[in-house]
């Protein structure tokens, strides 16, 4: 299998494009030759990759809050607008709360849950049906080693990549005979914005994780993108990534949970 080619009337749809992991995604998809839309709150940081990517494929920029289902709908209609196809739909807007439900703050619990979990399954069952009835396309939904085991201080997050990768994998079943691929990618832990907006302090996440599991943004975009073409159903960059998802998926809960709880910073403040 292989990505849609590119074409004047198709683009390819990259949510949370500001920062990090979507971000190069874009860049790597223009790269190939794919006009991309990006898609985030943040105008300024979309527009500065629009007018970095956009002197060699077109790129358009769309602000929307993935957490509100009208911001969302507004998506599909600027692209009707425009009389374009979503060919290649990358779902990697997203970010995690820490520390424990029993001090959590209820709204921000359920914005994670709108953006990670709802914005992945309105904008699939949005743009997929196309997919279907054309006979092609491609969808990557961004999950995470953490979709693999429960993880205490980060409760929530762990839970909706879990559904992320669960219904990814559903998902290809039912579409794979259509011709179009689907892949969750599982990164573990990245250097980007994410691990500060999710509130770790300084050096936290660094100090909780060991070195050789970090994995370089550009490295993982161009995994994602490879397996994708290559109708991979899961995707985890990096060996000892993969060694770690698969450990914390056979481990039995009752070894894993104390030591997670006891181990996580966001449990340790």
């Amino acid at each position: 299998m292989s990505l849609p080619p590119p074409a004047p009337d198709r683009t390819a749809l990259v949510t949370g494009a500001s920062s990090g992991i979507g971000r190069e995604i874009a860049r790597q998809l223009a790269a190939r030759g794919h006009g991309v839309t990006l898609v985030a709150r943040r105008e300024e940081a979309l527009r500065a990759l629009a007018d970095e990517i956009g002197g060699t494929v077109r790129a358009e920029v769309i602000v929307a809050d993935l957490g509100r289902r009208r911001s969302r709908r507004a998506i599909a209609e600027q692209l009707e607008r425009r009389a374009l196809k979503v060919e290649i739909l990358v779902n990697n807007a997203g970010f995690s709360t820490t520390g424990p439900v029993a001090g959590s703050d209820p709204e921000r619990e359920v914005a994670l849950v709108r953006t990670d979990v709802e914005a992945v399954v309105d904008l699939c069952s949005t743009f997929v049906p196309g997919m279907v009835r054309r006979g092609r396309g491609a969808v990557l939904n961004v999950a995470s080693t953490s979709a693999f085991q429960p993880l205490p201080g980060q409760a929530a997050y762990a839970a909706a990549k879990a559904f992320v990768l669960s219904y990814t994998q559903a998902l290809a079943g039912e579409v794979r005979r259509a011709g179009v691929t689907v892949t969750a990618l599982c990164p573990g832990p990245v250097r980007t914005e994410f691990a500060e907006v999710a509130g770790f302090t300084d050096g936290e996440a660094e100090g909780a994780l060991p070195k050789i599991m970090w994995e370089p943004v550009e490295a993982v975009a161009a995994a994602a993108l490879t397996g994708l073409g290559r109708g991979r159903l899961v995707v985890v960059p990096g060996a000892a990534n993969r060694l770690g998802a698969v450990g914390g998926h056979l481990t039995p809960r009752r070894l894993l949970l104390p030591i997670a709880a006891r181990v996580h910073p966001a449990l340790r403040r």
